[in-house]
């Protein structure tokens, strides 16, 4: 072979195994999803206790999730979108560590109670983006996402006062947290709005995952003359509707009803032919993860900076109520919704 030809033979050769090299070790280049399809950007998910079938806040986080995978033709598996399950606060390090040596691009906590975990990581994993649900992380490579659930409590509220026939109103908390203390302090204030001579019993059971100690708590006050609870509880607050749908089902005339929170919980009051879920405060998690996604997929990612979604961007509402509220209470609602995009009416973060 003359020099010239082995010459040109190197330099392809050459040529060749840098762009092999390059494509297996650049992490922003394309990656290959379980099931085959090829994408620049991958996202996951760590939950908080109960699950992503709590019926609430995981839930709605991890519908986000899988939203943005679908419409961006990702699949399930590495280098698309996933989840990894948390049983208990130990958890959290090693579910973020996992996701992260997985190699997603972007990874989120799910709630405030991972805010440790996650600026810890952060700091030592430089090259992946963070996002952290309820919670704040100052680093710049994590965005942190509040939600402003005063506002869609407060309509929750009026609907309850609107529609209670006893004046007796419940509230059922978990922790007795910031966040939790919002979506009391928006309700309490807009049962207020309407009829300041109602009380509305408040509890806090101190956990998010006790389905026990909601239906207690609810059969308490249920025994008492309220007939709506509000309930701020996660997987406890399965117990409130399952106490609710005992009672009607012993008494279909019986008038319980529960308000559900961050996901729609309409399924969750079926009982035979009748639902006691009278609405629910939708606390659009899946509507922030998307966003934060679409944005970090751009090239925009807001690290470094709080993110906080309220009634004018769509981040807390009312759900349907399938008929349970007339048309004349949700047209009240709508009244006061109106009120608080505008900002005639600022609603409280924390029970006075």
């Amino acid at each position: 072979m003359s020099k010239r030809k082995y010459g040109l033979a190197l330099s392809l050769v050459l040529a060749a195994g840098t762009l092999l090299g390059a494509c297996g070790t650049d992490k922003e280049k394309t990656t290959t999803s379980k099931g085959g399809n090829e994408s620049e950007f991958s996202l996951a998910m760590v939950t908080d206790v109960g699950g992503i079938d709590d019926k609430s806040f995981n839930q709605s986080a991890w519908k986000g999730i899988k939203d943005f995978g679908e419409a961006n033709g990702l699949s399930e598996g590495d280098g698309g979108y996933a989840y990894l399950q948390s049983k208990g606060e130990a958890d959290y390090t090693s579910n973020l560590n996992a996701l992260t040596r997985r190699d997603f691009d972007l990874v989120f906590g799910v709630g405030f109670m991972m805010e440790e975990a996650i600026n810890t990581i952060a700091e030592q994993q430089a090259d992946t983006n963070f996002g952290i649900i309820d919670g704040v992380v100052d680093q710049p490579n994590v965005a942190s996402i509040l939600f402003k659930e005063q506002e869609g409590a407060f309509l929750a509220g009026v609907a309850a006062a609107l529609m209670t026939k006893s004046d007796k109103i419940g509230f059922v908390g978990g922790m007795e947290i910031p966040v939790i203390e919002r979506f009391e302090a928006g309700f309490v204030a807009g049962v207020a709005a309407v009829n300041p001579d109602i009380k509305v019993d408040v509890k806090y059971t101190g956990a998010f995952d006790k389905a026990e100690l909601g239906k207690a708590e609810a059969g308490r006050m249920y025994s008492s003359g309220v007939d709506i609870i509000f309930h701020a509880a996660g997987g406890t607050g399965n117990g409130v509707f399952t106490e609710a749908k005992e009672r009607k089902a012993a008494d279909k005339d019986a008038y319980v009803w529960v308000i559900g929170v961050d996901s729609d919980q309409y399924d969750e009051g079926q009982v035979g032919d009748d639902n006691i879920t009278l609405t629910s405060m939708l606390k659009r998690v899946d509507v922030a993860v998307q966003d934060i996604a679409e944005l970090a997929k751009e090239g925009k990612f807001p690290g470094g900076e709080t993110k906080v979604y309220g009634l004018e961007d769509d981040g807390v509402t009312l759900a349907d109520s399938r008929g349970a509220i007339p048309q004349d209470v949700m047209d009240k609602v709508e009244e006061f919704k109106k009120k608080i995009a505008s900002g005639e009416i600022e609603v409280p973060e924390f029970a006075k």
